[in-house]
């Protein structure tokens, strides 16, 4: 059974009903995925690094805890430059992960090469997260780790100030970042680390690509020329500058606003050579009637005043899923999109919850084997739980664009990721300034 479990009780939030266009220029928080790769690279680095305008966020502060509990300065006192200088990891350290899927797969392989126990445990929710993959991969390759029930959380890494390395075979097809938690830790290992992939496609490949190059600008050497195999030869990693993005997925809400009201969002600060999937996202935006541009100011996309029905395979994007869900109930024609049977392993079953939540809206939403079939119907407005997704409580926000009265139990959940945005997406609707 998906698990659909309510979250506790809370304040509900009632989504904003636009009443014109939405005309906005946006400053977003950076990338939560830059932020990450960026902090534990800096932690097994050989000298200091600076992260500007990192993501400061749930996830993120759980990152910079773990890597902290180990014994890495990690400053976040400035909002807008991360210090991080390496020190010797060690143990006894306790990592709360959180329901952050990056912290438990990412840090893992790091605690191998501590001195000492590093103990890992999160949220509820986070227990039932695949992580079986990671913890065999790290086994095979000689990191002790003990767990009290198969391999999930909690568990314990028994460090031994460092890891053999060598070649793994997974299966990674729940999630890439097994392969980029094996990777990022991989250059400090004894003879790195070859990680083989067997089964199904791995999903989410840019984010295996961003792993891949912001490995190369730290210092390491990487082939993956030979599909499905990824080697990092073993050296050491140069401290260094990190500057971040915005965030891709938490700007896919706000551009979706600009669909919904037929207006457009500015978001500032986009660079002409980008580490995330802005391509497939112009291409997916523009199926369904946007129109994208990158300028001077910034990347714009403006609506059309139509929504158009889309057939796709969001197996390299699948964080856009519940956004794109919500444009698809309120398109013009039926929807498909597929490739995503993996998200039913992160915060919560998102295929479950979006069908749940979608049709007690009105719409007529099937629960596929991988993805969802969406027939538009019209909507009235009702309670929307969240489970405690952030990105439920976006696809809910983006329908109140259209349909009012649509409540959020839980709006603070999209704290994971952007603890501003409620405020945000308030003033965009309002027709506010949202630059920070």
């Amino acid at each position: 059974m998906p698990n659909l479990t309510a979250v506790r009780p809370l304040e509900p939030w009632t989504a904003p009903t636009a009443t014109d266009p939405v005309a906005s220029t946006l400053r977003l928080p950076g990338s939560k995925s830059l932020t990450a790769r960026a902090l534990v690279l800096s932690a097994v680095a050989d000298g200091p690094s600076t992260l500007r305008h990192p993501l400061r966020a749930r996830d993120t502060e759980l990152m910079a805890g773990g890597l902290r509990a180990m014994g890495a300065h990690v400053s976040t006192v400035d909002d807008e430059r991360w210090l991080i200088r390496p020190n010797p990891l060690q143990g006894p350290a306790h990592v709360d992960v959180g329901l952050s899927g990056t912290v438990m797969r990412f840090v893992p392989p790091v605690a191998g090469l501590a001195e000492g126990p590093v103990t890992f445990d999160g949220d509820p929710h986070a227990r039932l997260r695949p992580l079986g993959p990671l913890v065999g991969a790290l086994r095979s390759i000689g990191v002790r780790i003990d767990t009290t029930e198969g391999a999930s959380l909690p568990l314990t890494v028994q460090g031994a100030g460092q890891v053999l390395g060598g070649e793994v075979v997974i299966d990674a097809s729940a999630s890439s970042q097994f392969v980029s938690g094996l990777l990022l830790g991989g250059a400090r290992f004894a003879r790195g680390i070859v990680v083989r992939h067997v089964g199904p496609p791995v999903p989410s490949a840019p984010h295996l690509r961003m792993t891949v190059q912001m490995l190369r600008a730290a210092g390491a050497a990487v082939d993956d020329t030979t599909p499905d195999v990824w080697a990092v030869e073993p050296g050491r990693l140069s401290g260094r500058g990190w500057d971040i993005e915005p965030d891709l997925s938490g700007a896919v809400p706000f551009f979706a606003a600009a669909l919904v009201t037929g207006g457009g969002v500015t978001l500032l600060g986009w660079p002409r050579s980008s580490l995330q999937p802005v391509d497939t996202l112009r291409e997916l935006l523009s199926r369904m009637g946007g129109e994208v541009t990158l300028g001077t100011d910034g990347l714009t996309v403006r609506g059309t005043g139509v929504i158009r029905g889309l057939d796709a395979d969001l197996s390299d994007v699948s964080e856009f899923t519940p956004v794109l869900a919500a444009l698809a109930v309120l398109a013009d024609s039926p929807s498909r999109l597929r490739g995503v049977a993996h998200i039913r392993g992160h915060e919560t079953d998102r295929l479950a919850a979006l069908a749940r939540e979608l049709n007690g809206l009105g719409a007529d939403v099937t629960d596929t084997a991988d993805g969802l079939e969406i027939r538009p119907r019209p909507l009235r407005g009702a309670a929307f739980r969240t489970y405690a997704d952030h990105r439920m409580a976006h696809a809910a926000a983006v329908i109140g664009l259209s349909v009012p009265g649509i409540e959020l139990d839980d709006v603070a959940c999209t704290s994971k990721t952007m603890p501003e945005f409620p405020a945000l997406w308030s003033t965009m609707v309002t027709g506010g300034d949202g630059r920070q």
